[in-house]
């Protein structure tokens, strides 16, 4: 590892698959970190010790209104957890109903870990593997977390670990990579300025859809003439990342990562295609700043080989897409035997930033600061034990039972149940 990446590693981070592509079986020290990492995924996350009784999943219910989605699951005693829906939910709702539910009607809550290795199998569902299976899957995890949570009253984070962040710092992701630049900066000001925020992330190149050739330069001059001005209008003490949204070639995200290392970014995510593993690795060799990785991650694949090969520094699984929190708290676990950082990208979803800042809170190894979009929804919620307000760039954890969010009762009751 560069001394530039491992020195920022140290600082953020505070505090059984074989096969390999292209390259023939692993020299001995990366056999040995293979091992090391298959024994990590092994070990369960979800703190079964908490509950001496079985808890049986009764019902497993799909709730719609307006458009949106929430997933409510019931114990035979009568336990309960709800959790609010990925906007996508509207297309994968089958998935949720025909592949995902009739699997855990009837399973022990006690046995997430085992029930979400084994779902894969069930109805040949590795078939559908990726974010569309990890988006529904992660919905009904996060219901189900919700309710072990309230019954064991402790917060989520508490079940799948320790408490190390009790409040989480965030960056205002931004968009805006196909306007004009001086568009696009007054759009980021705004953005800033409405919350307390230190930390940023911008876009460069295009979108992958504009691309054209696998060594694609985006707009002309476009990423060239937004990294320095993003840095002079911030000034010094912005934390600033930058994501590609995998657009480049590797000889093009050197240049850019170049560029960005001139102007003091931390880390840059997603410079090539992102399951192009040896790629990022290229790029990683080639360049002092940081690389981010994982978001469109749907298996523990890539992120084992990139970790194992020392090609990645900041992991990034995506709690929706990548299938729930215990799921990426193996990925998370997996970086920290690595000296590597977790950064969760945070999607879509009426409740998303509550989820996430649950995940980073029982993450020793995390980053600085995490994604943060903000905190506008549709959802009807009450949080008693914080604010859920960025002071300081930062927000503070909720510490109540479950997620610690209470849907408004008479919102939920305005909810029509999907009949599969």
């Amino acid at each position: 590892m560069k001394a530039d990446r491992r020195t920022f590693i140290a600082t953020a981070a505070g505090g059984g698959l074989s096969a390999l592509p292209l390259s023939a079986a692993p020299s001995s020290p990366v056999s040995a970190r293979y091992r090391k990492l298959d024994e990590i995924l092994s070990q369960p996350v979800l703190k079964k010790q908490l509950f001496s009784t079985p808890v049986i999943i009764e019902t497993l219910e799909l709730l719609q209104l307006n458009g949106g989605y929430l997933c409510r699951v019931r114990s035979r005693e009568g336990a309960e957890g709800i959790s609010v829906a990925h906007s996508t939910m509207s297309t994968l709702y089958p998935i949720f109903l025909k592949n995902l539910r009739p699997f855990f009607l009837g399973k022990d809550a006690r046995e997430l870990d085992l029930i979400l290795e084994k779902v894969y199998i069930f109805g040949f569902n590795f078939r559908l593997n990726g974010i569309a299976l990890g988006l529904p899957l992660a919905t009904i995890e996060f219901a189900i977390l919700d309710m072990l949570g309230r019954m064991a009253n402790k917060p989520v984070g508490e079940l799948i670990g320790e408490i190390h962040n009790r409040d989480v710092g965030v960056y205002m992701a931004t968009e805006w990579r196909e306007k004009p630049v001086e568009e696009s900066i007054r759009l980021i000001q705004g953005a800033v300025a409405e919350y307390d925020i230190h930390a940023l992330k911008i876009k460069v190149g295009g979108l992958m859809y504009m691309t054209t050739d696998m060594n694609a330069v985006g707009p002309p001059g476009r990423t060239e003439k937004m990294i320095p001005l993003v840095r002079k209008t911030f000034g010094d003490k912005m934390a600033l990342y930058a994501d590609s949204n995998s657009f480049y070639g590797v000889s093009e995200a050197i240049r850019v990562g170049r560029l960005l290392e001139e102007n003091k970014y931390v880390y840059f995510e997603e410079p090539v295609m992102f399951d192009h593993i040896e790629e990022i690795k290229q790029v990683s060799d080639a360049l002092k700043i940081p690389i981010a990785n994982g978001e469109q991650d749907n298996s523990f694949y890539g992120f084992r080989w990139l970790i194992a090969n020392d090609g990645i520094d900041i992991v990034q699984p995506d709690n929706y897409y990548f299938g729930g929190l215990i799921r990426s708290m193996k990925v998370a676990r997996m970086a920290a035997a690595f000296g590597k950082t977790i950064v969760p990208h945070m999607s879509g979803g009426g409740l998303g930033f509550l989820y996430n800042i649950q995940f980073v809170s029982a993450v020793p190894n995390a980053g600085e600061h995490h994604e943060f979009k903000s905190f506008q929804t549709n959802v009807k919620y009450e949080c008693k034990t914080s604010p859920l307000k960025v002071v300081n760039g930062k927000i503070k954890v909720p510490t109540g039972p479950g997620f610690g969010a209470d849907l408004d009762p008479e919102w939920v009751k305005r909810h029509q149940v999907v009949k599969g």
